[in-house]
């Protein structure tokens, strides 16, 4: 009878913990009320994060330059005519073929330099390597009023105002010292066993960076194409300076043609800017496979 007793009440006593172990949640899972939570403020944050553009599409869509002093107008006057003007009466398109001449040189030559920089400093131990970089992170830090004057004279001196080889080089001088540093991090993660692979089979050490070390930083490679082509596309202060001839502007510069000593279009700036951001919008499309990958790759070692 007691034996009875005693294995009764453990069953009972072990029946409240199984069903505690039951509705306690694994590891890794996260409850109903934190993943509401969760899903709530990253709904919020991209509703933040959306406003302004959806805010510059409705005001695009306003007949009068003065619709944005009176938003809630426009909705009983939508109209696509600033569209058609952008396209038909303005530069829009020769915006559109410098600003892609520009941004797309930049890309290749400031990814080609910044590749070639990172690894020769992530794998080479030539002397002044480390003062290299050093060197590169102080361009940095100076404010682009005060490169403009020095520059404006280099490319006076070669002949290079007004030309886009000129404003390529100039963008590249502030896009590779930062694509660098984030290459040789890249770089760093992987592992010095390839290029001693790549010796072995007979490679050179520029044959080792081509077939083997590129393929696998298409991450790395990716962000620095990223940053250099929205260095170069959304630009104003060289591009300005630089480049003279009306057809010859970027689409950050042709924006100030809506904006005079008096007046201000600002719905063909707001039906301007999103045709802007198209070209944009295509090729973060193209690179977003490898965007997350290589921002968050580069920060670690080993």
């Amino acid at each position: 009878m007691s034996t009875t007793t005693v294995e009764t009440s453990a069953a009972v006593n072990e029946k409240p913990s199984a069903e505690a172990r039951s509705k306690s949640p694994r590891r890794g899972e996260r409850s109903l009320a934190g993943s509401l939570a969760s899903h709530g403020i990253l709904t919020v944050a991209s509703l933040i994060a959306l406003f302004p553009i959806a805010w510059l599409v409705y005001l695009s869509l306003g007949p009068d330059k003065d619709d944005y002093l009176h938003p809630g107008r426009i909705w009983d006057k939508m109209t696509l005519d600033n569209y058609s003007f952008v396209l038909q009466h303005t530069n829009f398109f020769d915006w559109m073929k410098s600003s892609l001449i520009v941004s797309l040189g930049t890309t290749v030559v400031g990814v080609l330099v910044a590749a070639t920089t990172g690894y020769a400093v992530s794998r080479m131990r030539f002397p002044g390597y480390r003062k290299l970089m050093w060197v590169l992170l102080v361009t940095q830090m100076f404010p682009i009023a005060v490169l403009i004057v020095p520059m404006y004279q280099i490319l006076s001196d070669l002949q290079l105002i007004d030309s886009y080889l000129g404003l390529i080089l100039v963008y590249c001088s502030t896009a590779v010292p930062y694509s660098a540093w984030l290459l040789k991090g890249y770089f760093d993660t992987i592992p010095f066993e390839i290029d001693e692979a790549g010796r072995v089979d007979g490679l050179s050490p520029f044959g080792t960076f081509v077939r083997l070390i590129l393929p696998l930083a298409k991450p790395g490679l990716a962000v620095a194409a990223f940053y250099n082509f929205i260095t170069a596309f959304g630009e104003v202060a060289f591009a300005s300076t630089f480049m003279l001839d009306d057809t010859k502007y970027t689409f950050a510069v042709g924006l100030q043609s809506f904006v005079s000593e008096h007046d201000a279009q600002r719905n063909l700036m707001a039906a301007t800017a999103v045709l802007v951001a198209i070209p944009v919008s295509a090729f973060f499309y193209l690179v977003q496979k490898n965007l997350v990958t290589g921002l968050t790759a580069g920060g670690t070692k080993g």
